[in-house]
């Protein structure tokens, strides 16, 4: 590790090049670190003429790390991902539930779902700091990149415990003013004369996530979409704004408002949905009971979201 002797990778200025990094300027590492932006400067300026190397090309719209910048933060982004996580396995206690805890899932079932939810979980445990990451892209736990996850694709990293939270489905909507202007459609190979919203991303929220828009090709042919998003928040917005028709899980019907469900008898194959966390934090309370209040609140909207608990035991997934 690092010291304050004669090493040139001092502490301080590792610290201070991580939060700059991170910021991709010296004004909002300035911030975080609560610091002036000059001594921030100054810091790397230090760090760099220690070592011999430029660590950011200096551009007027922020900082970009050079070949040696890099390799430099990716080492010090996992000791400081290590140190953060010993830092917690010290603090724990069995007993309080208390501490930081970053919980990541999709940019939809965050945003549609569970922000309006954690006022009542962030009430009663003041003493958990609880930070939301919301991305479509499968963080990585391991590397600290949160303490938990609420995915909708079986995770396939190793050393992970899931717990399978249940089974939702997704539905296709338009908003009103779509069909009044083009009429609703009664079958799917009506949906060949409409215009469909589709899901156009890399990172699949889900398996399968453009379902309807695979039925209809199935049933007519191939046919051209109106619109791809690479976010279901940006789907239902394209689809609530009339744009087109697009697939949706169910919670954006009670959650999202705006829609209105056409062809019910339509549905997706089951969305399995997963709560995952790191072995080692099975025994963490912080994890616990904030498990217990997504099993709690899921529970709550079964009648909203016809999402069916299924029971499971906790098991480690196979590497």
């Amino acid at each position: 590790m690092p010291s304050r002797g004669n090493s040139k990778l001092d502490w301080d200025k590792l610290r201070v090049f991580h939060a700059v990094a991170e910021a991709g300027s010296f004004t909002h590492a300035s911030e975080t670190l609560n610091l002036s932006q000059s001594a921030v400067s100054r810091q790397i300026s230090a760090l760099e003429a220690s070592l011999g190397v430029m660590l950011f090309h200096r551009h007027a719209r922020g900082l970009i790390l050079t070949e040696q910048g890099d390799l430099l933060y990716k080492t010090v982004h996992d000791v400081f991902a290590k140190l953060t996580t010993v830092e917690s396995q010290l603090t724990e206690t069995k007993d309080v539930a208390e501490g930081p805890l970053t919980v990541t899932t999709t940019v939809a079932f965050g945003s549609v779902f569970l922000t309006g939810r954690l006022r009542q979980f962030i009430n009663d445990y003041p003493g958990i700091d609880v930070t939301l990451r919301l991305d479509d892209r499968e963080l990585d736990l391991a590397m600290r990149e949160g303490d938990v996850a609420i995915r909708f694709n079986e995770p396939k990293q190793p050393d992970l415990i899931q717990r399978h939270l249940g089974s939702l489905f997704g539905h296709v909507f338009a908003s009103a003013d779509y069909l009044k202007e083009h009429g609703t459609p009664t079958s799917v190979e009506d949906l060949k004369d409409h215009k469909l919203v589709v899901f156009g991303g890399s990172a699949l929220p889900f398996e399968e996530v453009n379902w309807h828009f695979e039925k209809v090709e199935e049933t007519v042919g191939e046919i051209k979409p109106v619109l791809r998003v690479n976010s279901l928040y940006g789907v239902y917005r394209a689809v609530k704004s009339g744009i087109g028709i697009g697939a949706l899980p169910e919670y954006f019907y009670r959650e999202g408002r705006g829609l209105v469900q056409i062809l019910p008898e339509l549905s997706s194959p089951p969305i399995d949905a997963y709560f995952v966390y790191p072995e080692e934090l099975r025994n963490s309370m912080r994890v616990s009971v904030f498990r217990d209040f997504l099993l709690k609140e899921i529970t709550r909207a079964r009648t909203q979201l016809t999402i069916v608990p299924r029971q499971a035991d906790e098991l480690k997934t196979a590497s």
